[in-house]
């Protein structure tokens, strides 16, 4: 893979944006080979469904059956009534093929519909695992995985692994059953030409050995550049206003264009391996069909030899019933190759671990004080690249904590911390006297409300936005808390006030009245740990005084950690920690560290004189609402 992407960055601009999101997207380039452990694994999934797996297994064999017994059929009607000129046998004759052969097209119906319904019911249950799987692994694996590829997982490999499901796997063995019943049947009417038809075998088996690898690898390559391709397409939508705004439309395309191309050739090169697969396979099968003619007909001409033309021609219709599925087989091959990639692939993603669990016996903490006690805790995201460095601070209950300093200083990621997104690399963190190792993730969460800088949304109305928070919260309750954050009648002036579609991520609405929402969630939520994230930053400074009083309000009576660049917000904190390259460089009152003269009293300077144009800003806004009114 590696020697191809450099070949395509050679090819496409030397573009090394492209090289790098290749090395980079592609953990998963190299892959066990193929082989029946992931077709048992999924075969699992049918469990639930015995009774109608058991079934279509039944059918499956009465269907392999079915096709060589007509065969065989015209072969007694020839043979027999035919060839004695009975009438009245060969009008009985006809009559039991008719509905034999009505009886092929019964089996057939109820063998896909069984298929088709085995297969979505086992595609619903896999898809359902993993969403499930994913709502359950921590921050870390979403912080290291595109979205494109979770999406490709829950969508193109989850359809492949239906099509296998579906069709690939029951179609297969409805072939192979049809060729083992034909073998037998062809042993029956002549050994000497079935010897014949045995020498396919190892002519077949090299050329199979020759090219499963080469298909395996190719459909691998397939999917996996398809998943390069969808993460982009996913990182460029989610992007495209950083994208207009610095004229970054060529380079993206550019880069888009490298995928696909990438993908194409990929396919190109299974079209490719197909087309000398197949036609291989299907010439096989007329030189020994012409083979079996000539040695045949030798046979029934040669008058030593007790064959009859009723033979031979049985002989034919059944070689023919054991010859047209390998080029059959020979397709489904290529979509088992597919399919099994595809399912390699989701096994994959249900088999990540996250990186860390609950502890045997942890415990729900119950209702919380909200004592939080930091002692020397370091982090590292990536081993070797520290985040945090011997961190100790104590938070009382009821206290406010606000976290301020330069960005990638470590303050998100304290409070990461605190709500259990990670564990600590080294040294303790307690919730109430109780390690936080020992509490119950999901405990914990229903007892932390958390405000980020950018206010995260759902498809729906603002009141099922708001109701996030709490789920079984009357209407009344909810207008009750965005009551008290004293923005009701922001959200009525909305075009349907409460029933306002919020859009996707919240895109109807402007920055600040999203982020009034998520104000108003955790205001619902009543948690006991609050965690303010930037809540602010995303709002003007009018809107922001006028929530002064409302956080005040939100904060009051629950430990809050308040991460904030504007220190309008945090002035009032019982304590200011000053956070600066993984370490807390100083700690106050913001009276204290002012007094003090380092680098809060300087950080509070440099923000004194911003605030100088957004105070006159206010003040001519607040002198043309007057007069207006």
């Amino acid at each position: 893979m590696k020697r191809e992407d450099s070949r395509l960055n050679d090819q496409h601009g030397k573009s090394g944006a492209a090289l790098t999101f290749l090395h980079n997207s592609n953990p998963e380039a190299h892959s066990r080979p193929l082989d029946f452990a992931l077709i048992t694994r999924l075969f699992c999934f049918t469990r639930p469904y015995a009774i109608k797996r058991n079934l279509l297994l039944l059918l499956v064999v009465v269907r392999s059956i079915q096709l060589p017994a007509l065969a065989w059929a015209i072969t007694a009607v020839i043979k027999g009534p035919i060839e004695n000129r009975d009438t009245s046998g060969m009008m009985w004759g006809v009559l039991g093929f008719v509905v034999l052969a009505l009886s092929t097209q019964f089996v057939l119906h109820f063998r896909q519909r069984l298929a088709l319904e085995l297969g979505e019911a086992v595609v619903y249950d896999l898809r359902n695992e993993l969403f499930r799987h994913l709502q359950r692994l921590p921050m870390s694996f979403f912080n290291r995985t595109k979205l494109g590829r979770i999406i490709s997982r829950l969508n193109s490999d989850v359809n492949n692994v239906r099509i296998g499901v579906q069709e690939v796997l029951f179609v297969s063995l409805v072939q192979i059953g049809q060729m083992l019943t034909a073998a037998m049947l062809l042993l029956w009417f002549d050994w000497v030409l079935f010897m014949i038809v045995l020498a396919l075998v190892p002519v077949l088996w090299t050329i199979h050995h020759h090219f499963r690898p080469k298909l395996s690898t190719a459909h691998r390559n397939v999917q996996e550049s398809f998943s390069r391709v969808t993460a982009t397409l996913a990182e460029s939508v989610n992007g495209i206003r950083v994208t207009q705004a610095f004229v970054r439309q060529d380079q993206n395309a550019e880069l888009f264009r490298s995928l696909v191309t990438h993908h194409a050739e990929n396919h190109v090169t299974v079209a490719r391996t197909q087309g000398t697969l197949l036609p291989l396979l299907d010439l096989n099968s007329q030189l020994f069909m012409a083979v079996l003619l000539f040695v045949g007909g030798y046979r029934v001409l040669n008058p030593m030899i007790d064959a009859s033309v009723g033979d031979l021609i049985g002989f034919f219709l059944m070689a023919h019933l054991f010859f047209s599925p390998i080029t059959n087989l020979g397709l489904q091959y290529n979509q088992a190759l597919t399919s099994m990639a595809a399912a390699e692939r989701v096994f994959r993603l249900l088999d990540t671990q996250p990186d860390w669990c609950d502890r045997p016996g942890a415990i729900d903490p119950g209702a919380l004080d909200g004592r939080i006690e930091f002692r020397d805790v370091s982090f590292e995201y990536d081993p070797g690249r520290p985040v945090l460095q011997n961190v100790s601070f104590s938070a009382a209950p009821s206290q406010t904590v606000a976290l301020v300093g330069h960005t990638g200083g470590g303050k998100t990621t304290i409070t990461n911390l605190i709500a259990k997104f990670y564990l600590p690399t080294s040294g303790e963190l307690f919730i109430d006297g109780h390690d936080i190792q020992n509490l119950q993730s999901d405990a914990l969460h229903r007892r932390i409300g958390i405000v980020p800088q950018q206010g995260y949304l759902f498809t729906g109305t603002v009141m099922d936005n708001i109701r996030f928070g709490r789920s079984d919260a009357s209407a009344e309750e909810v207008i009750e808390a965005v009551n008290r954050l004293d923005c009701l009648d922001v959200i009525e002036s909305l075009a349907q006030g409460f029933e306002t579609d919020v859009g996707e991520r919240g895109g109807n609405l402007s920055l600040g009245e999203r982020q009034l929402v998520c104000f108003a969630r955790a205001m619902l939520a009543d948690p006991r740990i609050l965690i303010l994230d930037e809540a602010t930053s995303s709002i003007d400074t009018i809107t922001e005084l006028r929530l002064q009083q409302a956080l005040r309000l939100l904060i009051e009576g629950r430990t809050s950690f308040v991460v904030a660049h504007r220190l309008s917000t945090v002035r009032w904190a019982d304590l200011i920690l000053v956070v600066d390259h993984g370490q807390i460089i100083e700690r106050g009152t913001h009276g204290e560290l002012v007094a003090a003269g380092g680098a809060y009293a300087e950080l509070y300077r440099r923000f004194k004189l911003s605030s100088v144009p957004q105070r006159r800003q206010m003040a001519v806004t607040q002198g043309r609402q007057e007069a207006s009114a």
